[in-house]
C-alpha cells in the first residue's frame, strides 16, 4: 500500500518536471490547465486520468484549472451530458475555477477566421469531402492544390459571410487554412477550419449554421483563456504543429500543447461511439450501468472517488501507451473499501439450520463490530433465534479432509454468536439437503466464551425470522477478451454472457437501512453497494468487487 508520505517522495512525472522548470525560470508565475470534454457522452475511466492529471497539476503547483466544454458539434451534444460531466468531476473531488464553453467564443473564432482570410491564409473551398480527400496525397506523396485555392481575399470574405448567413447547404463548402499541400505532416495540408452544419445547438440555438473544427477551436480557446499547459493524449501530437501555426498567424497568447500517453484498460472499451451503441442497443441498462467503464457506472457499482484517484496515481503519466490490467483498479477499490466498508451478513444460497436446544419463539441479541479495521465504526446488534440460514456450500454431508465448515459431528463458530455442532440433517425427495439440525454451546457466545473450545471454521448467517429479502446483482467484466479493440469482428460479440447474475438472498435487518453511496462488505462474499432501484422492503445491492481476484483463476492465468 502506498501511503501519503510515500506519495510525496515519488519522483516528478515528465509533465510535472516541465511545469516546475517553467515556474522556476520565471516563464510563468502560475499555470493554467483545462479539462475540455466534448458533451456527447458520459465520462469514463480514461477521462478520470486526464481529470486527475490536469487538476492534479494545479493542486500541486500555483495556478488553476478550467472546465471547458468543447461543444462545436451540435448534432451529438446535449445538456444531459454537460450536467453528468460536472457531477462526475465534483464526485471525483475536484473543483474548476471557470466553467466555460467553446461556444462562448463563436463570435471571436469567426473574427479570427476573417483575419486569416484577410491575410490570405484561408480560403473557401467548394470541393466535396471526397474531392478534398482525393487531393490530399499520401504520407509519401504530396497533395494537390484545390481549384479554389487561389480565390481572391474579397471573394473568400464574401463567400464566408454567405456561409455564415445560411445561404449554402450542408457539405457544399468549407473554409480551409492555406498552408502547404506538400507538407510532410498531412494535417498541415490545408486543413478544414469551418464546415456548414444547419443544426440546433444546445446553447446558441439556431444563431450559427457554421461551426469551427476541433483544430481551429481548441488552440484558440486555450489562448483566449491564457492556458499555459494544454495537455492532450498522444494521438494529438501531430496536431501540435497546426496548433502552433494558428496561434502564431493570429498573433494571440501563445498557449502550448503537451501530450501524454493514453492508458488502455483490458476487458474494457472506452470509445464513446461504442459505449453509446451498447446503451442504444440495450446491451446495458444505461450509461450508469455498473458494468460500464463510465464514472457514473463505477460510482453506481460502488467504486469510491479515492480508489479511482489512487488508480490514476498508480498508473502514472508516460509518453508511451500500454495496457493496464483492470485488476489494478479492482485492487485499489478493495484497498479503500477494506478500510471504510461496514460489515454485514447476507446469505445468497440459503440452507435452513435449526438449533434444537434454543427455545422456540425467543430472540437473543448478539453484537459484532461494524468494521474491524475501524474501531470508531462501533458495533451493531444482530438477532439470533432458533432457525438461522447459512450458505448451502457451508455444509457438506461427507466432508473432505481440509473442510472446516459445517458437517455431521463437526463444530463451527457463527460470526458474532455461538459455536454450534451438527447432529443431524434432512433430505428432500430429490436427495438434496433441506435442513440441518444443530445444538449450540450456551457458554460459547462471542466475547464471553468460557468453553475453551477452539474451532477452525467461522460462518456468516442470518436469523431466518428476522432476515430481509435482498436482490443481489453479481457483476463481472463486461467483455470476455482482454484486448477488445484488437479482435476481428463486431466488438459486441465479445460481451461476457456472465457479466450479470441477479439472485434473491437474505440479509440481516440492518441492511434495510442501507442508502445509496454507502459501502458494505458482505462477510466472505465481497464488497457491495446499495442501488437506487432498491427499497427498505427489498434493498438491491450491486457487487462492487469480490474479496479476492477470482478472474485470474477463471482465465487460467
Amino acid at each position: 500500500m502506498i501511503t501519503d508520505e510515500k506519495k510525496e517522495e515519488k519522483s516528478l512525472n515528465f509533465l510535472e518536471e516541465i511545469v516546475e522548470a517553467d515556474l522556476q525560470s520565471g516563464k510563468y508565475t502560475q499555470i493554467v490547465t483545462r479539462f475540455p470534454p466534448e458533451p456527447n457522452g458520459y465520462l469514463h475511466i480514461g477521462h478520470a486520468s486526464s481529470i486527475c492529471l490536469n487538476f492534479g497539476l494545479t493542486n500541486k503547483f500555483p495556478g488553476y484549472t478550467n472546465l471547458r466544454f468543447d461543444d462545436t458539434n451540435p448534432v451529438t451534444e446535449d445538456t444531459e451530458y454537460v450536467e453528468s460531466i460536472k457531477n462526475d468531476i465534483k464526485w471525483l473531488g475536484f473543483e474548476w475555477k471557470h466553467e466555460l464553453f467553446a461556444s462562448d467564443y463563436f463570435d471571436t473564432l469567426y473574427q479570427y477566421a476573417v483575419k486569416l482570410i484577410s491575410e490570405g491564409l484561408a480560403y473557401v473551398d467548394d470541393s466535396t469531402s471526397e474531392e478534398i480527400a482525393a487531393l490530399k496525397g499520401t504520407p509519401t506523396e504530396p497533395g494537390q492544390d484545390s481549384p479554389y485555392r487561389d480565390r481572391s481575399v474579397d471573394e473568400n470574405l464574401a463567400l464566408f459571410e454567405k456561409m455564415k448567413s445560411g445561404e449554402f447547404p450542408d457539405g457544399s463548402r468549407t473554409l480551409r487554412a492555406k498552408i502547404d499541400m506538400g507538407h510532410m505532416n498531412m494535417l498541415m495540408r490545408d486543413p478544414i477550419l469551418y464546415r456548414i452544419k444547419h443544426a440546433h445547438h444546445h446553447r446558441t440555438g439556431n444563431k450559427w449554421c457554421i461551426y469551427p473544427m476541433y483544430d481551429f477551436a481548441h488552440g484558440q480557446s486555450d489562448s483566449i483563456e491564457t492556458v499555459t499547459h494544454s495537455i492532450c493524449t498522444l494521438e494529438f501530437a501531430p496536431h501540435r504543429e497546426l496548433y502552433d501555426w494558428l496561434i502564431a498567424k493570429l498573433g494571440i497568447y501563445p498557449s502550448h500543447q503537451y501530450e501524454f500517453a493514453r492508458r488502455n484498460l483490458n476487458y474494457t472499451v472506452t470509445s464513446k461511439r461504442k459505449l453509446l451503441q451498447l446503451v442504444q442497443e440495450g446491451h446495458v441498462a444505461g450509461w450508469d450501468d455498473p458494468r460500464m467503464p463510465t464514472i457514473s457506472g463505477l460510482r453506481r457499482r460502488g467504486y469510491t472517488p479515492e480508489s479511482i484517484r489512487d488508480f490514476c496515481d498508480r498508473i502514472g503519466v508516460a509518453k508511451r501507451e500500454n495496457m493496464i490490467d483492470v485488476g489494478l483498479l479492482e485492487f485499489c477499490v478493495r484497498e479503500d473499501l477494506n478500510k471504510k466498508a461496514l460489515r454485514r451478513m447476507a446469505v445468497m444460497d440459503p440452507l435452513k439450520v435449526i438449533i434444537t436446544n434454543f427455545p422456540e419463539g425467543e430472540t437473543e441479541i448478539c453484537h459484532t463490530e461494524n468494521n474491524p479495521e475501524d474501531v470508531s465504526a462501533g458495533v451493531r446488534e444482530i438477532p439470533f433465534s432458533r432457525e438461522i440460514l447459512i450458505e448451502k456450500e457451508d455444509f457438506m454431508e461427507v466432508p473432505s479432509k481440509k473442510y472446516f465448515r459445517l458437517a455431521p459431528g463437526k463444530m463451527v463458530r457463527l460470526k458474532g454468536a455461538y459455536i454450534i455442532q451438527c447432529n443431524d440433517f434432512v433430505k428432500g425427495e430429490n436427495g438434496e439437503i433441506t435442513e440441518v439440525h444443530c445444538t449450540y454451546l450456551e457458554n460459547s457466545k462471542s466475547g464471553h466464551d468460557t468453553t475453551g473450545i477452539n474451532v477452525k471454521g467461522t460462518l456468516h448467517w442470518v436469523s431466518a425470522r428476522h432476515a430481509i429479502p435482498v436482490e443481489i446483482r453479481l457483476y463481472d467484466r463486461l467483455f470476455s477478451v482482454e484486448d477488445v479493440s484488437s479482435e476481428e469482428g463486431d466488438f459486441k460479440s465479445f460481451i461476457n454472457p456472465d457479466s450479470l447474475h441477479v439472485i434473491t438472498g437474505f440479509g440481516e435487518p440492518a441492511l434495510s437501512e442501507a442508502k445509496p453511496g454507502e459501502a458494505f462488505q458482505f462477510l466472505r462474499k465481497g464488497y457491495f453497494a446499495p442501488d437506487p432501484d432498491g427499497s427498505a422492503e427489498k434493498p438491491v445491492f450491486n457487487r462492487t468487487v469480490t474479496l479476492r481476484d477470482t478472474w485470474a483463476k477463471v482465465a487460467g492465468n
